[in-house]
C-alpha cells in the first residue's frame, strides 16, 4: 500500500483506460479541478505549483455510495465503516466551485492513487471561469502557471462502472469537515452555503468520527468552524442528518 507524505496509508490505484493515464508531455505541467477536499490546500500531499479558484461549468457534484472494488482505506476498514464519497458529473446548465490545481506532471500519479476510485477526465479552459483570469498566463517560463493551450485540465469523475459496496454509506464528518473548511477557506461563508447547497444526497447519513477521525488528510477545526458546518449541514438536511 502506498503512503502519502503524511505517512498515511493511501489507496492504490489501477489504470483501467490508458488513455486517461498517460503522463501528458509538454511544459512538465498538468492542471485537475478539485471540487471536494482538494478544495482545502491542508489536504494536498504533492509539491504544487499554484492553485486558482474557478467555477466549473455543466458539472454538479453529488455524494454516493462508494463502488465495490479496490481496496478500502485501512482506517475505515477497521473500523467497519464504508463511506460514501464525493463525486461530480456531467449536468447541463450546472455548474459547481472548486479549486484549479497546477501541479507537475510527475505528480500525477499520486493524486490518481488518491483517487482511485475516480476516473480521470478531460475538461478544457473554456469549461471553467476563474476568480482571477489576470493572475494566469500563458506561458510559464515567463512568470505565469502555464495554463495554455499545451497544459492538460482533468476533472476526476467517480466511477460507475462497478456497484456499489453492500451495506449503509454514511458521509464520514471528517472528510466532511475538511472539504467544508476548504470551501470556506477559499470562498467564504457563502461559498460554504453554496457548496451545500450545489451538492446532491445531503440527506445521506453522518458517521460522527470528528473526535477520532478516519479520514486520513483531516484537519483541525476551530470552535467557530465546526458551529458553522454543523449549522450549514442542519439547514440543507434536517436536525436527522446528524
Amino acid at each position: 500500500m502506498r503512503k502519502d507524505n503524511s505517512g498515511h496509508p493511501d489507496d492504490v490505484w489501477s489504470p483501467d483506460d490508458a488513455d486517461e493515464t498517460v503522463e501528458p508531455a509538454g511544459s512538465g505541467l498538468v492542471a485537475y479541478f478539485g471540487y471536494g477536499s482538494l478544495v482545502n490546500r491542508a489536504t494536498l500531499r504533492t509539491g504544487i505549483v499554484a492553485a486558482h479558484r474557478a467555477r466549473l461549468k455543466g458539472w454538479r457534484r453529488s455524494w454516493r455510495s462508494r463502488p465495490d472494488g479496490g481496496p478500502s482505506p485501512s482506517q475505515t476498514a477497521a473500523a467497519g465503516v464504508t463511506p460514501s464519497f464525493l463525486t461530480a458529473g456531467r449536468a447541463e446548465d450546472a455548474a459547481i466551485d472548486g479549486l484549479l490545481i497546477v501541479d507537475y506532471a510527475h505528480n500525477l500519479a499520486a493524486v490518481d492513487a488518491r483517487e482511485f476510485h475516480y476516473h480521470r477526465r478531460r475538461i478544457n479552459l473554456e469549461d471553467l471561469e476563474l476568480a482571477d483570469p489576470s493572475g494566469i498566463a500563458e506561458n510559464s517560463e515567463s512568470g505565469g502557471h502555464g495554463l495554455g493551450s499545451r497544459i492538460a485540465l482533468y476533472v476526476y469523475e467517480g466511477r460507475t462502472d462497478l456497484p456499489h459496496a453492500p451495506g449503509p454509506a454514511p458521509i464520514l464528518r471528517s472528510y466532511l469537515d475538511a472539504v467544508m473548511q476548504g470551501f470556506l477557506r477559499e470562498f467564504g461563508e457563502a461559498g460554504l452555503h453554496r457548496f451545500v447547497a450545489e451538492t446532491d444526497a445531503f440527506h445521506t447519513p453522518i458517521h460522527e468520527d470528528r473526535e477520532a477521525p478516519l479520514y486520513p488528510r483531516a484537519v483541525t477545526l476551530s470552535a467557530d468552524e465546526a458551529e458553522l458546518f454543523d449549522a450549514a449541514l442542519k439547514a440543507v438536511a434536517g436536525p436527522g442528518a446528524n
